[in-house]
């Protein structure tokens, strides 16, 4: 027997917003426990894009504009640097 992944339907399903939804809520579980165990100031963010949803958690905001600096960076890391 072959496997053959219903592409169509996989990529319905990651761009729900039910799957967003999900991605947001495991996202914010893992900086609750990083917050939890380390003390720092973690925060997510999350973004649709054609494919898929991604979600990060960024934390270290002790210098000026690391931030955005930070979100730029990984984002574009998830994505390919697209």
């Amino acid at each position: 027997m072959r496997f053959r992944p219903n592409r169509v339907g996989i990529t319905s399903l990651m761009k729900s917003d039910e799957a967003g939804a999900e991605v947001r809520r495991i996202a914010e579980r893992i900086a609750s426990a990083a917050e939890s165990t380390t003390g720092g100031d973690f925060r997510t963010d999350s973004a649709l894009r054609a494919h898929r949803w991604r979600a990060a958690v960024i934390g270290d905001y002790s210098r000026h504009n690391a931030a955005e600096r930070t979100r730029r960076a990984l984002l574009g890391g998830m994505d390919g640097a697209e």
